[in-house]
């Protein structure tokens, strides 16, 4: 969703793991904790980072019409941006935490990411806590971290509860939240994926659909009032 927004993503064709396969150490928790240097590169790349100054696109957009139709609408993003909600959508799950928050890896206290941003920018190769002085990170999900339990439960009653389920570019090839689809399908809601690529949830699909989701979504959005769930 959020690279026409000018985001990179990173499983995808032209994403940051193909792109920059060393970069994969910037999200391993345990080479952030150990290594200044991993720290250094990772604040380098936070305070260049596109998603300061990114806007929402026609995608998010779509997803807000959407809510506006009166469905009860639930979002599940793995996007760390915030775009959806900056688009105006309210119900909005973030599997894998937030970039505009900083958390202290040791007591937890959470604060605007600008406020060590601007330290970094500032001087600051490392800024650490302000009330304890333990290493600070953006609030997402690295490598070697759990989900937040209440976030992924909160995801899992949306999809078990469904009669339509939205896939929306992503590879799918992440869990738990790949496993939403699961979830949905075993709901006996229809599942309709949105995706540049070819996902393993394909022959699962009751519609697979390409193409840029700025143009493709609104055009699907447009068609809910015909829409109807198949029977169970």
């Amino acid at each position: 969703m959020s690279t026409e927004s000018g985001i990179q993503d990173f499983r995808g064709p032209q994403g940051l793991w193909r792109t920059n396969p060393a970069s994969q150490r910037i999200f391993d928790l345990q080479a952030y904790i150990e290594d200044p240097a991993v720290r250094l590169a990772a604040w380098e790349m936070r305070s260049s980072s596109p998603i300061l100054t990114a806007e929402p696109n026609r995608g998010h957009q779509a997803l807000v019409d959407l809510s506006r139709t009166g469905r009860d609408i639930t979002i599940a993003t793995q996007n760390i941006d915030e775009l959806q909600q900056r688009a105006g959508s309210r119900n909005v799950l973030e599997l894998h935490g937030t970039f505009w928050q900083s958390r202290c890896l040791d007591c937890d206290d959470r604060r605007s990411i600008d406020e060590a941003i601007t330290r970094f920018q500032s001087g600051e190769d490392d800024p650490h806590c302000f009330r304890c002085g333990g290493i600070l990170r953006t609030d997402t999900v690295a490598f070697g971290q759990q989900l937040d339990p209440r976030v992924v439960g909160a995801a899992m009653t949306a999809a078990s509860t469904s009669d339509l389920a939205l896939a929306i570019g992503t590879s799918l090839a992440v869990f738990p939240a790949a496993g939403l689809c699961d979830v949905a399908i075993q709901a006996g809601a229809d599942l309709v994926i949105l995706n540049g690529e070819p996902t393993g949830y394909d022959r699962q699909a009751r519609a697979v659909l390409r193409g840029a989701i700025g143009e493709v979504l609104p055009r699907l959005v447009s068609q809910v009032d015909v829409y109807r769930p198949s029977p169970n």
